[in-house]
């Protein structure tokens, strides 16, 4: 093993970065990476993901197990369509692991609960520091869960790996001080506050179909619920349990197109073709126009955090053209309501094309949520946080007691 290449190496890359905490830095030194990456791994490409084998390309693949990036470990559809590929796990960047085991605080003989054991690469380091009857790590899928245990005791540790849904927690070794979760979340598990002792903290990546996403850091209280503020970004693959269906933009899509064949001068032509004939429609869309720029939404990421927050269940994809313009497209699956705003590099601030349809009228909402946010002083997304409760879950903007 090189110098260049090893954990110590790694650690080193990730304290000059200022990532790495002094208290994790000899749990980064002892654990090595390389041993949960899996031979075959996906990089992503401008035309999709593309395999990387160990056994074909050696040099890289060791070079890449030590850098600090993400790397996926497992795809769907994985066929000769790189455009197909989708990732349904990966290891995360290094630098993200380091942030979020920093912020849960641990202290020795604490107990820790990490929803969505991966690679297993998390609960070795976690071992690492508390030692593995600390350590209680749940994994819903089969395959990664096996594959995890077995890494986990090559590599010399044996923390309680569970096959079973992380949102139920693992209730047989609750309670926990410190809860990790591992995955994207739209709302948080009541269970995981329940088998958080009072005082506990849990650290978990959220966000909406809008804004992928941000990092919580919740404290648990007396009273049974749970908040905390937003305390950075943090982008990772979403609960399947919660991601909507996959092709739920481009029948919208669609289903634009089909009323009004080529008005969208910004849509991709690629995009959702073989989806075009299950999309049905009886009645055309409202077609009006908007003087709100996409761009100032969808440009400024605290705008589009907020814009998530307040316009729930809606997804959005952006449909390229030449010459600068773009189709954003908004939906709404669950109600079937959908909205496009076609952008123009030398149109007027007030004349870009709008069209909506269905129950909702979402880019009407989210002209209604830009007003609010820039109203409200254009918070950042770190003002904001959020409350679980046993009913359910609100944000706030500064304190609890602002709730949105």
């Amino acid at each position: 093993m090189s110098e260049e290449s090893s954990p110590a190496a790694l650690a080193r890359q990730l304290t000059r970065g200022g990532h790495l905490a002094p208290a994790w830095r000899e749990a980064f030194t002892q654990v090595d990476r390389k041993r949960f990456i899996p031979d075959r791994v996906w990089i992503q490409g401008e035309d999709g993901y593309h395999p990387l084998d160990r056994v074909t390309d050696p040099d890289r693949w060791h070079r890449l197990a030590y850098e600090d990036r993400a790397l996926v470990t497992r795809v769907e559809d994985d066929g000769v369509d790189t455009a197909a590929l989708v990732p349904s796990s990966s290891a995360s960047m290094p630098r993200v692991v380091a942030t979020m085991l920093d912020a849960l605080t641990v202290a020795d003989g604490m107990r820790v609960l990490e929803v969505g054991t991966g690679t297993g690469y998390n609960a070795a380091l976690l071992s690492e520091r508390l030692g593995d009857q600390q350590v209680v790590s749940v994994e819903v899928d089969p395959r990664t869960a096996d594959t995890a245990r077995a890494t986990l005791k090559n590599a010399g540790h044996s923390p309680t790996v569970i096959t079973g849904d992380g949102g139920l927690g693992c209730p047989a070794h609750a309670p926990y001080e410190r809860t990790i979760v591992t995955y994207a979340l739209h709302s948080v598990p009541y269970a995981l506050v329940e088998q958080t002792a009072p005082g506990g903290v849990i650290v978990l990546p959220w966000g909406t179909g809008l804004y992928n996403g941000v990092l919580l850091r919740l404290t648990t209280g007396e009273d049974g619920t749970a908040t905390g503020p937003v305390i950075g970004d943090s982008a990772f693959m979403w609960n399947r349990y919660e991601t909507p269906r996959r092709d739920v933009m481009a029948t919208v899509q669609n289903r634009g197109r089909s009323q009004d064949q080529g008005q969208n001068q910004g849509q991709g032509q690629d995009q959702g073709q073989n989806q075009a004939d299950r999309a049905p429609t009886t009645a055309p869309a409202t077609a009006t126009r908007t003087g709100l720029d996409p761009r100032l939404v969808f440009g400024d990421e605290d705008a589009t955090f907020t814009a998530g927050v307040l316009v729930p269940d809606c997804r959005y994809s952006v449909g390229h053209g030449p010459g600068g313009e773009f189709t954003l497209w908004l939906a709404d699956h669950t109600t079937g309501s959908w909205a496009s705003v076609d952008y123009r590099p030398n149109a007027s601030s007030a004349d870009h094309p709008l069209r909506q349809y269905g129950p909702r009228a979402l880019w009407s909402e989210v002209e209604a949520a830009y007003d609010w946010w820039r109203n409200a002083g254009s918070p950042e997304r770190t003002r904001f946080g959020l409350t679980v409760t046993p009913v359910g879950q609100h944000l706030w903007l500064d304190t609890p007691d602002r709730p949105l």
